[in-house]
C-alpha cells in the first residue's frame, strides 16, 4: 500500500518592508508613524531595545513592550494577533515578536531583527554627536560577521554543547568551538574598549546580547568543567560588566523573564554548571558604576 503523501506545509509570509527616506517608498521615516512590540527576554528583542535607547528614539519611535513568555502556542504572542491578521490574512504561524509595526496602516513591515536594526540606526538616527554611529561607514560586513559569529559560533555551539542527547564527540566538538571563538574575541578586545576598536557599534550589542545568552541560558545545560573555561576570558567578561553598566544596556536585562521563558519550553535537563554563574549582570548598578565611566 504507497504511503500517504504528507500535506504541504503553507510557507509563513515573509515581512521584510523596509524604511527609506523617499516618501514614495510608502514605509518613510515619519515621527511616531512606527511602533515596536518587543519581549525584553527574546534575544532580538534585546538588542533592539538597546539600539532604540542607544538612538534616543524614546520620542519618535514608540515601544510596546510584551511579556516575557509568550502565551500562543509556537512562541506567538496574543496582542500580536490583530497585526499579523491584517498583514496576513488567516496567518497559518504563531504572531511572534519582535515586530516594527506601521501605526498609520495598523500592519506589519518588519519582522526581521536584521533590518529593524539598519532602519533605526540609519532613518531615524544620530540626530546629534552625543549617539553613537552604529553603523559606522565601510563596516557593514564586519558587522555582519559579527552578527554570524554571534549566532554560530556562540549561540549553536553552546547549545550543542549542552544538549543532553547529543553524541559525546559533537559535544565536545561544539564546545571546542565555543572556546575558540571566546580566545577570537578575547584578543580583539586587547587592541580597544570595543570590538571593532574605540567607538562602540552595532557588533558590540550583537555581541553582548550573545554574552546575556550564554551565562543565563546555555550555561544551565553545561558541566562545571565547561562553565569555567567559558569564564577564563578576563577580557570578554570584563567588557561584558562594563557594558551592563551602560544606561541604554543594563535597565533592559530582565534576567528573571529570561530565565521564565528558558522554562517554560526547555525540556534539557540542568547540569552542573547551572549553580556557576559567570557574571553577576546586576553588579553594576549595585555598585554605582555610572555611563561615565563606560
Amino acid at each position: 500500500m504507497p504511503a500517504t503523501p504528507s500535506p504541504a506545509v503553507p510557507s509563513l509570509p515573509s515581512f521584510r518592508g523596509r524604511i527609506g527616506r523617499d516618501p514614495r517608498s510608502g514605509h518613510y521615516a515619519a515621527p511616531r508613524r512606527y511602533r515596536l512590540h518587543l519581549s525584553l527576554a527574546c534575544p532580538h528583542c534585546l538588542g533592539i531595545a538597546i539600539t532604540h535607547r542607544l538612538l534616543g528614539l524614546d520620542d519618535v519611535l514608540p515601544v510596546t513592550l510584551l511579556p516575557a513568555v509568550p502565551d500562543e502556542p509556537g512562541g506567538g504572542h496574543t496582542a500580536l494577533r490583530p497585526l499579523y491578521e491584517a498583514s496576513s490574512h488567516r496567518h497559518p504561524g504563531p504572531a511572534t515578536a519582535p515586530v516594527l509595526g506601521d501605526d498609520w496602516t495598523g500592519r506589519i513591515v518588519s519582522t526581521h531583527t536584521p533590518d529593524i536594526l539598519r532602519d533605526l540606526a540609519r532613518h531615524f538616527g544620530p540626530a546629534d554627536r552625543c549617539r553613537p554611529v552604529l553603523y559606522p561607514c565601510g563596516q557593514d560586513e564586519e558587522i555582519d560577521a559579527v552578527r554570524r559569529l554571534c549566532e554560530h559560533g556562540i549561540n549553536d555551539a553552546a547549545q550543542t554543547a549542552g544538549q543532553a542527547d547529543a553524541a559525546p564527540a559533537s559535544r565536545t566538538a561544539a564546545l571546542g568551538s565555543l572556546l575558540r571563538v571566546l580566545g577570537s574575541l578575547e584578543w580583539r578586545l586587547a587592541t580597544g574598549p570595543y570590538l571593532l576598536g574605540d567607538e562602540l557599534t552595532a557588533a558590540d550589542v550583537e555581541l553582548w546580547v550573545a554574552l546575556v545568552r550564554l551565562d543565563t541560558v546555555h550555561r544551565r545545560h553545561l558541566d562545571a568543567c565547561a562553565v569555567q573555561r567559558i569564564a577564563a576570558h578576563p577580557r570578554l567578561w570584563a567588557y561584558a560588566r562594563r557594558l551592563a553598566a551602560h544606561p541604554a544596556f543594563g535597565p533592559h536585562l530582565d534576567l528573571d523573564g529570561i530565565a521564565r521563558r528558558h522554562d517554560a519550553h526547555c525540556r534539557g535537563p540542568e547540569a552542573a554548571g547551572a549553580a556557576l554563574r559567570i557574571l553577576d549582570w546586576s553588579a553594576p548598578a549595585r555598585d554605582g558604576v555610572t555611563a561615565e565611566a563606560v
